[in-house]
């Protein structure tokens, strides 16, 4: 499995993440909704489960998935600014380039 951290979003996590408490923690990406082709996704801090995936990333974040999960697979976190501030998760791989 395979996820992608913009470096926008890697600083906010990171930030998350040093607070007291977090630091036993690893971010976990979960699907909130899922219809047809595409879901829309969610983050949390959380301890790994019994049959989660850890995928490690490149901005040195672990990342939390569960396998059963295929459109889990291939994506991609970023943070915006603009037009609104937050979190915006997508997977290109999947052909899911946002929500509608």
């Amino acid at each position: 499995m395979n996820v992608k951290i913009t470096r926008n979003a890697a600083k906010v996590i990171k930030k998350t993440m040093e607070l007291e408490g977090n630091s036993e923690l690893k971010l976990r990406v979960a699907i909130t909704h899922a219809h047809g082709d595409h879901a829309h996704y969610g983050l949390d801090l959380d301890t790994p489960k019994e049959n989660d995936v850890i995928v490690s990333t490149d901005k040195e974040i672990d990342v939390i998935l569960d396998p059963n999960q295929p459109l889990l697979d291939g994506v991609k976190i970023d943070y915006l600014y603009f037009p609104e501030e937050g979190f915006v998760i997508t997977n290109p791989s999947k052909g899911n380039h946002g929500d509608h």
